[in-house]
């Protein structure tokens, strides 16, 4: 797994390794329900359509994406919560 930052605040991580097309979007979504505004989810996957799938969930769902890395295990996402 990827090191975070001590700069980037992630307050919850979501580990969507395994999980494929659509569970990625689905998991992400009902955790971001419970999270607060201005908080920031740190997304685990390895599908190769969670990239783009996540992208265009938060931009549908006023979320904003901050960074995008890839790590030899697959992705990592953090999204903001922003409404």
């Amino acid at each position: 797994m990827a090191e975070t930052n001590p700069t980037e605040r992630v307050h919850q991580t979501l580990d969507c390794i395994g999980l494929y097309c659509p569970m990625p979007v689905l998991k992400t979504r009902e955790k971001m329900d419970e999270i607060t505004v201005g908080e920031t989810l740190e997304v685990l996957a390895d599908d190769p359509a969670a990239e783009p799938d996540l992208k265009a969930w938060a931009k549908r769902a006023g979320q904003k994406v901050l960074k995008i890395d890839k790590t030899s295990e697959g992705l990592r996402l953090l999204i903001e919560k922003i409404q």
